[in-house]
Formats: C-alpha cells, structure tokens, sequence
C-alpha cells in the first residue's frame, strides 16, 4: 500500500470513527435526555437532579425525603382547616409527624390531648392557646407570628383564632405514626360519658348536658374571645394558674 493510500485510509478511519461516535452521543442523548410525557413541569423545574440526576448520581433508588404540604389532603370545617404529613406520606419520617393548621377569626381547634409531644411555630396572625398542666392548674396565652409552643405528651390544649385574621402555624410531634385524626377530644369524650357520670362529676343536674354535640368538633367557629386577662382570670379558677410557661 503506498504512503498516500495509507494517509488516505487512516485519514477516512478517522473521520468514520468520529462520526460514529458523534452519532452515538446523539443518539444516547436522544434516549436518555428526552420525556415525551405527559409531565408535569413545575414539579419537574423543583425537582431537576431528580428528574435529570447528575453524573456522579449512583442509580440505586432511594427514598423520598419530602413531601410538600400541597399534596395533603385538607380537613376543612366552618372555622378552619388541617392537613398533616406523616410516616404514611413520607416513609422516611420515622420519628417526626407535620401538621399545618389555618384557624379564622374566632375559629377553634377544640380542647384535646395526645401522646406525642407538640411543638409549634406561629406563620401568621394571631392565636390564644389555652392548656391545663398535670395538676390541674390553667395557662392561657396569646401568640403571634414566629411565637412558638411546647405541650408535653398528655396535657389537654385548645387553640383558638384572634383578630382580624385569624392564624396559620406548623405543628410538629415525636412520633412519625402520629396522626390529628387519632387525637382524644373533648366533645367525643363527653359524648360518651354517661350523663350521670357528668353530672355528679361536675355538680350539675343531668340536663345541664341535653345539648352536647353527638359528634366530634374537631374544628368549629364560634365568637372572637374577649380580653386576655378576662379569660386567664377565668380559667384560672378555684386551683389558679399554671407556673408552667408552655
């Protein structure tokens, strides 16, 4: 084979080999870098290293370390309205449970208690929490935005929307299984006591608890409370207040 023949050869080797190369890179990037869809684009755009993961990603499969508040299914009632994420929406979550909560002006999330701790951080407006310690003693407080709470595991509390809006804030509890909907309510409580039982508890007649709800309240919307000194001299009662700060 003579010298040119050769350069000739090497020279359309190359150029075959490039090109071919070239086109795989096309055609990798066709298979690899395209989703016909249907999709969903906004999620997409929050999520890009899942969608597109990066070079150094490994390819094993791993769990989904969030679940955006969006996706919950709200409970809503004349008053407000609740959603939580909990180990059920996010796996990963074994030991910590979220719910987000929007009470009205006025609005209550009703006197109730539970085995987890909770932890709360205001996001907006304002609140009048209520809560009764292990000796029987009240606390009751007004909060506002970036305020913050703490009840223990088994203290009775109630929440409470003020004006002119209302609130929002994140609950936050010990325990990934937790759940809202598993919480002891007073009104379901009640409803389930005999009416002898309240009666001679409390030291009323019987008739006194005619009209107790049949059902739980969960949420419901009543009048805005008056002043805070009104309602913690109240409360307060015959045992007074609680030295606890919650």
């Amino acid at each position: 084979m003579s010298a040119f023949t050769r350069r000739n050869f090497i020279g359309t080797a190359a150029a075959a080999v490039g090109s071919f190369a070239t086109l795989q890179k096309i055609a990798g990037a066709d298979r690899s870098k395209s989703d016909p869809g249907p999709g969903s684009p906004p999620l997409d755009g929050q999520n890009p290293d899942s969608m597109w993961p990066p070079g150094t990603d490994s390819k094993s499969l791993v769990q989904n370390f969030k679940y955006p508040f969006s996706f919950a299914n709200k409970r809503t009632y004349e008053g407000g309205w609740s959603r939580e994420v909990t180990v059920r929406e996010l796996p990963v979550s074994k030991t910590l449970a979220g719910v987000n909560m929007r009470l009205t002006a006025g609005g209550v999330r009703e006197l109730h208690w539970h085995t987890s701790a909770e932890w709360a951080i205001m996001l907006y407006g304002t609140a009048r929490i209520t809560a009764i310690d292990a000796d029987g003693k009240s606390f009751v407080a007004d909060v506002k935005k970036n305020d913050l709470w703490f009840f223990p595991s088994g203290i009775p509390h109630s929440i409470q929307g003020l004006n002119p809006d209302g609130c929002e804030f994140m609950l936050v509890f010990d325990d990934g299984n937790f759940s809202e909907s598993e919480t002891v309510l007073l009104s379901d409580s009640m409803a389930h006591l005999p009416r002898e039982v309240l009666s001679k508890n409390f030291g009323v007649g019987e008739q006194a608890f005619a009209n107790l709800p049949k059902q739980e309240l969960f949420i419901f919307q009543t009048d805005v409370p008056g002043r805070l000194e009104d309602d913690q001299k109240v409360a307060a009662g015959a045992l007074g207040k609680s030295p606890t700060d919650f």
